[in-house]
């Protein structure tokens, strides 16, 4: 009798597997369905078929990342409980920082034997800006993230969206068209631009989760207003934009889902506010003179990339940590690659607390306090870097613990591998930084840092014209 008890209750937790997984998919073909969307067109044409199609990845895609992390779990990873009650999988950061080495070494060797006329070095790059055709294969672009944000897909299975609009009236019934109504819109959207625009927006741009902002083959500017926001959703790409000039602005009702909105109290004016949010991506965008920072990542932000930027003219480049008694940011990881650290900035490139950052590749031409910074034991992880020292002889040092006696420091674990260090900059590591242990969880050695020049020259938002290459 227990034994056919047994198996009933294992057809019935089969049944019901069953018709969970039917419901998600229905549902799914449902929100695909919504097709009613200014300038949006489907990526195969437009048929039922493909709007089926692209429901079912989205399906395969969210049950693969819940699968995930119940797997990460079951191995004794860490699954810490996101600010809007998901999990996020806390990834093995060495394991990570191999693949971006990985990618960087493939990559490389693939520019030195000629397999790829264009090629760089850079593997996020090479993997896409050869494609003359890149116009038509845009949402590729998810498929060549690295580093702890590489998961990003933001709207590769949705549609294609054209901004056609660039105004921003009423920031709680945008009109079809804008950016505003596009980045709203609950199921996976891929947004685009039909023409050069300067988008000043009346209030913070709140994303809502499975959206990339595409801004290759037009120059498109978010500049002299509130800039955008992502709090408390996965899976953002901002790409190939110019943010600038934003300024502080809130007190107001605000947008964040075609079913929600609500009193929004003042935001600080960053560039890029990265609130609690996972799975996120900034890339080839050019950033400076904002309020605030130009890439912030608090209250439990963590899986993110920030890569091929170009930062300039700004004081606090880049916050990474709430404060030093928020503990959910001990689950933050944050690669920062391929960077140009340009003329005008002060400080914070970046400014981190408690998680684990990886700093690669990039090319720090300015600075005039000090780079990299932190405080709350954070790891910071540097390597292949270029530093270029002001010539202001009282701030040479790469490295700045804020606020924290050296007694306490000392055990910190921030490392320099091949960096190169110019014009007297110096790097003071701490902790495990020159343990042989870390030495064998990577071979990135300073022949890297040496070819950033090329790595980087393409920072910020590119050109790119329809039928070359970008």
């Amino acid at each position: 009798m227990a034994e056919q008890a047994g198996a009933r209750r294992r057809r019935w937790a089969a049944a019901l597997g069953a018709v969970s997984v039917l419901l998600l998919l229905l549902a799914a073909l449902s929100s695909s369905g919504v097709a009613g969307l200014s300038g949006a067109r489907l990526r195969s044409g437009g048929t039922a078929a493909s709007t089926a199609s692209g429901a079912r990845r989205w399906l395969r895609d969210s049950t693969s990342r819940l699968t995930t992390t119940a797997t990460a779990t079951a191995r004794g990873e860490r699954a810490d409980d996101h600010a809007d009650g998901s999990a996020v999988a806390v990834e093995d950061p060495e394991a990570v920082v191999s693949q971006v080495h990985m990618s960087i070494r493939n990559s490389t060797a693939r520019r030195n034997l000629g397999y790829l006329s264009c090629g760089t070095g850079n593997p996020i790059d090479d993997c896409w800006r050869c494609d003359s055709d890149w116009h038509n294969n845009r949402q590729r672009l998810a498929d060549c993230g690295i580093g702890f944000g590489r998961n990003a897909i933001g709207g590769r299975d949705g549609k294609i969206y054209v901004v056609t609009d660039a105004g921003d009236d009423d920031p709680v019934n945008p009109k079809k068209g804008t950016l505003r109504h596009a980045v709203i819109q609950d199921e996976p959207l891929w947004i685009v631009f039909k023409r050069d625009m300067v988008i000043t927006l009346s209030q913070e741009l709140i994303m809502n989760s499975f959206k990339t902002i595409d801004g290759r083959g037009a120059n498109v500017h978010i500049a002299n207003g509130a800039c955008i926001t992502i709090q408390y959703v996965t899976n953002v790409i901002i790409h190939g934009l110019h943010i600038h000039d934003c300024r502080p602005t809130g007190n107001a009702m605000v947008r964040s889902s075609p079913s929600h909105y609500g009193w929004r109290t003042m935001a600080d004016g960053d560039a890029v506010s990265i609130f609690g949010a996972s799975h996120v991506w900034v890339d080839h965008c050019s950033l400076s003179n904002c309020a605030d920072g130009l890439v912030d990542a608090i209250m439990g932000s963590t899986a993110i990339t920030v890569s091929n930027n170009y930062f300039t003219h700004h004081n606090e480049v880049m916050l990474l940590g709430h404060s030093d008694s928020y503990l959910k940011d001990k689950a933050m990881q944050v690669t920062i690659a391929f960077n140009h650290f340009g003329e005008g900035l002060i400080q914070r490139m970046p400014r981190c607390r408690h998680g684990y950052f990886h700093v690669v590749n990039n090319d720090y031409t300015h600075w005039e306090m000090y780079a990299i910074g932190g405080s709350a034991e954070p790891t910071i992880n540097s390597q292949g870097n270029r530093y270029l020292a002001p010539t202001n002889p009282f701030a040479k040092e790469v490295t700045k613990r804020v606020e924290t006696a050296q007694t306490t420091w000392k055990a910190w674990n921030w490392r320099s591998e091949g960096d190169m260090l110019l014009n007297g900059a110096f790097f003071t590591p701490s902790g495990a930084g020159a343990s042989a242990s870390y030495s064998r969880a990577s071979s990135l050695g300073a022949k890297s840092s040496s070819m950033v020049a090329t790595i980087t020259s393409g920072a910020g938002a590119l050109s790119c014209h329809k039928g070359s290459s970008c």
